[in-house]
């Protein structure tokens, strides 16, 4: 390149590398055009293996996995999956721009403004005349596809995430449990997920 030459962004590819806390990771950013999103892999070691890969697929939240929210398990499960993908040595978490379960970030806030009053987050949703969950996985399909995980052992407490990458053509194998962050203050919510949106959570780690 001549001194002084623009670098044409098209010519430079979203992929570097990630040193963090939990290890030197590679990260890759991939384009939604039809949200217009940019969404994130992170991945750990060789992804070319005969064993399932360890994946996590983590729906953005902003106050919990930014500000440490204790409203909800969303930090803590970031941070549980990167230091098992650490321990193991290998593994992929994909980050979706879908928050607050895919109503935005000023929706979320004002279900959070009628959970205040009373309302759980499933009926929070509701009353603002949004879906319960409206989050779709068919773009961590796409990601873990390009970048060569077909076979996944999936950190998940939701049925829902791994009935949809199956659909998607994701072989999910195994799932792997992943409640942590358990405090006063999301109690309900997470029991609100177990009752009313089928996640599996040992209601007895909730007492």
């Amino acid at each position: 390149m001549e001194e002084g030459e623009v670098v044409s962004e098209t010519k430079v590819p979203a992929d570097a590398k990630l040193p963090t806390t939990h290890g030197d990771f590679r990260i890759r950013v991939f384009h939604e055009e039809k949200t217009g999103f940019d969404h994130v892999a992170l991945t750990l070691g060789n992804m070319d293996g005969p064993d399932p890969v360890l994946v996590r697929v983590h729906s953005e939240c902003l106050t919990g996995d930014a500000f440490s929210s204790l409203r909800c398990d969303c930090g803590a499960q970031l941070d549980a999956a990167l230091m098992q993908i650490q321990k193991i040595g290998w593994g992929c978490l994909v980050y979706l721009r879908q928050e607050g379960r895919g109503i935005g970030l000023h929706a979320k806030i004002q279900a959070y403004n009628l959970q205040d009053k009373g309302a759980d987050t499933h009926d929070a949703n509701l009353m603002l005349g949004h879906p319960v969950d409206a989050r779709n996985y068919e773009i961590a399909s796409v990601i873990l596809n390009s970048i060569g995980i077909k076979k996944i052992c999936l950190m998940t407490n939701n049925p829902e995430k791994t009935k949809q990458l199956s659909k998607f053509g994701i072989e999910v194998e195994e799932t792997m449990p992943l409640i942590v962050g358990v405090v006063e203050e999301n109690r309900d919510y997470l029991v609100t997920k177990v009752d009313r949106m089928g996640h599996s959570i040992d209601e007895d780690l909730l007492n």
